[in-house]
């Protein structure tokens, strides 16, 4: 069998599985607003810090991180127990490998997020699924092939390009942590996470993107980022 059945084949698959699971558990999702993200690298960093945010902003919010896939029964389980918990929002990273196998597949995606985009083709699937938001890194070299995708409600991009939403206007790095100028419209604020990772500035900036989207306040937004301690949290 041919590559390109064998995808076929995973990709059918799984979106019957999906609707199975969606079945099973009950369609939990209907009930809570789900913000995905997508990209290369950073999701977990990017996830983390909305999480944080959105507890900072005083919403129940469920988080479900990693660099891997995760797969279309965890997923759902998941949901479910997110929904029970009494969650308003649940944060997921969505890997190609998920997207691929449609481990997502008739979810309502509140918001579609990229931090850096190496396979345009997988990565795109998260945004076709007709988000309310559009999330887009402006300084990523494939921001001309997301920037067709528009969200329902709104299109939000981020970056250090004078035409991004959410401009970074300096970022520096420090021995523990990094510092990031941010705007949004008229309005310029200073953001700070322990983190020293390069993209760190570019991942505070997505995840401001994010929450301004959720019409969450700048201070709220400084606050839940500030409050994201990753040697407290357990990483897959």
């Amino acid at each position: 069998m041919a590559k390109e059945e064998v995808q076929t084949a995973k990709t059918k698959m799984g979106k019957i599985k999906a609707k199975l699971l969606n079945t099973y558990y009950g369609n939990p999702a209907k009930d809570m607003k789900l913000i995905c993200i997508t990209g290369a690298t950073g999701k977990i960093e990017v996830a983390n810090f909305v999480h944080e945010i959105l507890k900072s902003a005083g919403q129940p919010v469920a988080i479900l991180a990693s660099e891997g896939e995760i797969k279309v029964g965890q997923l759902h389980k998941f949901l479910s127990t997110a929904w029970k918990a009494g969650s308003n929002y649940c944060v997921i990273t969505a890997s190609t490998a998920s997207l691929e196998n449609e481990a997502f597949f008739s979810l309502p995606i509140y918001v579609a997020a990229i931090t850096n985009s190496a396979n345009p083709t997988s990565e795109s699937l998260l945004f076709k699924m007709t988000p309310n938001y559009v999330v887009l890194n402006h300084d990523d070299s494939n921001y001309e092939d997301f920037s067709k995708y528009a969200g329902r409600d709104a299109t939000v991009s981020y970056g250090s390009d004078r035409s991004s939403n959410i401009e970074i206007i300096s970022a520096k790095s420090y021995k523990y942590g990094t510092e990031a100028k941010l705007t949004i419209g008229s309005t310029n604020f200073t953001v700070g996470s322990f983190l020293t990772d390069k993209d760190t500035a570019s991942h505070m900036a997505a995840a401001t993107a994010i929450a301004d989207a959720l019409h969450i306040t700048p201070e709220k937004i400084a606050e839940g980022i500030s409050n994201y301690d990753p040697d407290g949290i357990n990483k897959e």
